[in-house]
């Protein structure tokens, strides 16, 4: 069967280094804490093998937008499940019953929603890895004080710890990207957030909207005067840590 001509509007990139597909098809290491594993965007499945072969025990599937990939998977892993869907409609629970871990080479066009879904489906979710575009792996590990720490890393570092693994050229990838890619792992923490999710995050974003004002100025229609004149009000967003934002809720729940 011919290979699967790479689709631009699809952000579709082959990864062609069986080396680099190994060590990422390799890279979930809790694999004890779920039974099934979903990979996102297999493509061509160069990763796909890898996969298989290590987690032999789990439930593996594969979800898959573009119908011609789905076609040549059909043939090449005829014994796994393809979905030929969208990773951001699906509803996990109609695949899988129980917790599954999430890999793949994620579409750089929306890498930073399909981490948003994992954040809202996090209760399923105990692991996550795989590739990005570098500069979104690298926004999501990024810790405080950085230009880079911003809405994505604080809300995904609520409930996961993040490990960037290491980065991968544009050359091995069919067409080549005009970016280098990062591959990063996510393991669900045991003591995420506590606080209201909702709250919690408008106050990021809120935040955030307006990075290079203080505190004080960017949430001022949130919180009363007289809680403005406390000390955390005084900073940047992005010198706050999650437990940090986590205060910020409690103060806007005393309002």
């Amino acid at each position: 069967m011919k290979n699967v001509s790479a689709k631009k509007h699809l952000g579709q990139h082959f990864l062609t280094d069986e080396n680099i597909a190994k060590k990422i098809g390799e890279s979930l290491v809790h694999s004890e804490q779920y039974n099934n594993i979903l990979e996102v965007g297999p493509g061509m499945g160069v990763m796909t093998r890898y996969i298989r072969k290590k987690y032999t025990s789990h439930d593996f599937r594969l979800i898959e937008l573009d119908k011609e990939s789905v076609a040549y998977l059909g043939v090449q892993f005829p014994l796994l499940k393809v979905y030929n869907d969208d990773f951001l409609k699906l509803d996990f629970k109609k695949i899988f019953k129980g917790a599954f871990a999430v890999i793949g080479n994620y579409p750089y066009n929306i890498s930073s929603q399909i981490v948003f879904k994992v954040i809202d489906n996090r209760e399923l979710i105990p692991e996550m890895s795989g590739m990005f575009q570098k500069e979104v792996a690298e926004r999501i590990c990024e810790q405080p004080g950085t230009k880079s720490y911003g809405v994505i890393s604080v809300l995904i570092q609520a409930f996961y710890d993040c490990e960037y693994l290491f980065t991968v050229s544009e050359n091995v990838f069919n067409p080549p990207p005009k970016v280098k890619s990062g591959v990063i792992r996510l393991l669900r923490k045991e003591h995420p957030i506590s606080c209201n999710y909702g709250e919690f995050k408008h106050i990021v974003k809120t935040a955030f909207n307006q990075r290079r004002k203080m505190l004080r100025k960017s949430l001022k229609s949130l919180f009363e005067t007289e809680t403005l004149t406390k000390e955390i009000f005084t900073k940047r967003p992005e010198q706050l840590s999650v437990d940090d934002f986590v205060s910020l809720v409690a103060l806007k729940k005393s309002k």
